[in-house]
């Protein structure tokens, strides 16, 4: 069942063309991400579900109902903002409290919402506490309570875990995707981090230049991307650029700098393969089991543990970068070695 429907919506700014026939549909209780880089369109497109945005054209529907000309007040939409915006004079009780107190609920309603949220984000002890007097992870939980206690249709995130470091940063997923889990709200988040948006979205919504590129989950837009700018935004990636073109013993063949492998029938002309970088292997001779392999010269290695990231340079000048067992010690800058990896591996876009 679809919660949310984005019917091509067009945005302008003047001559500026922030959002080009964008559409989405959202099921009831999912988590999506809203990912891109700056100027990606990601934003506007927040501020127009939330209301604070009109639109130049098309339609937003939550459950059947056009909500497009709605005011921010009237959608029973949470909000979490990038810089929490709490306010500093009230504690973390009546934060949490206000949009009831706004709603003119019951005293005792209030509390016994207000309490069960405090329980959820896990900061019962710290009601009476100011703000300025909490951790940033902990004001992010504020804002998380504040937004769902009225037990909003939809929870957009607005980029909440930006100021916050990498560790906390990854608890604070964990512990969000735990209560999107329990509470079964819709959650739209917005986000330039491909990490934080692969580990907690059920479908992710890659935006560039004011479209959608590819709207999937996480392990499609890896394993899959369907254009070159979603191969190289999510995850890191090596890419061949070439044409496939009719061999001369009839077939058709994929032909790059660095090798030319057998391609599927169809069309033809320029063409790029992409390998991930797990998906090679690092050797100091060549391999001859149907692989693919390519001389290449180490640039330089990051170790992380149990494994490290190379940089090589292969014959033609072009990068490539793979993944190496690091328990077996380390290829030194300026090694000669061999890089692999299977034909079945590699991906095709045009």
């Amino acid at each position: 069942m679809s919660s949310l429907e984005i019917k091509n919506i067009f945005k302008h700014y003047g001559a500026f063309q922030a959002l080009d026939d964008v559409s989405l549909s959202i099921r009831k209780g999912e988590f999506v991400t809203l990912l891109g880089p700056s100027g990606s369109g990601k934003t506007t497109l927040l501020k127009i579900l939330a209301g604070f945005e009109p639109v130049t054209s098309g339609t937003v529907e939550m459950n059947g109902r056009n909500i497009t000309a709605l005011s921010p007040e009237k959608r029973n939409f949470g909000l979490v903002f990038q810089g929490y915006a709490l306010f500093p004079h009230m504690s973390v009780y009546d934060n949490i409290a206000y949009p009831l107190r706004v709603r003119r609920r019951s005293k005792a309603e209030i509390d016994q919402s207000v309490r069960a949220l405090l329980d959820l984000v896990q900061l019962g002890t710290l009601a009476a506490r100011k703000p300025q007097e909490l951790s940033g992870g902990q004001q992010q939980r504020v804002a998380l309570a504040r937004a769902l206690v009225f037990k909003p249709d939809l929870l957009l995130l607005d980029e909440p875990m930006s100021a916050l470091d990498k560790k906390l940063r990854h608890d604070l997923q964990e512990e969000l995707r735990q209560i999107h889990s329990t509470l079964g709200t819709t959650f739209i988040n917005v986000t330039h981090d491909q990490e934080e948006a692969m580990h907690m979205s059920d479908r992710i919504a890659v935006m560039n230049g004011g479209c959608i590129e590819q709207y999937d989950t996480a392990h499609t837009l890896y394993r899959h991307p369907i254009s070159r700018f979603v191969a190289e935004f999510v995850g890191k990636s090596n890419i061949f650029q070439g044409v496939v073109s009719a061999s001369p013993g009839g077939g058709s063949s994929f032909v790059c700098a660095n090798f030319t492998l057998p391609a599927e029938a169809g069309k033809g002309g320029n063409t790029c393969m992409m390998v991930r970088p797990e998906d090679a292997e690092i050797t100091t001779s060549p391999v001859a089991d149907g692989r693919v392999s390519l001389p290449a010269r180490v640039v330089n290695s990051t170790y992380s543990g149990d494994r490290a990231l190379y940089t090589l340079t292969l014959a033609d000048g072009a990068h490539f970068i793979a993944y190496g067992n690091a328990r077996s010690g380390v290829h030194s800058n300026g090694a000669d070695v061999s890089v692999s990896f299977a034909p079945q591996d590699m991906v095709k876009f045009d």
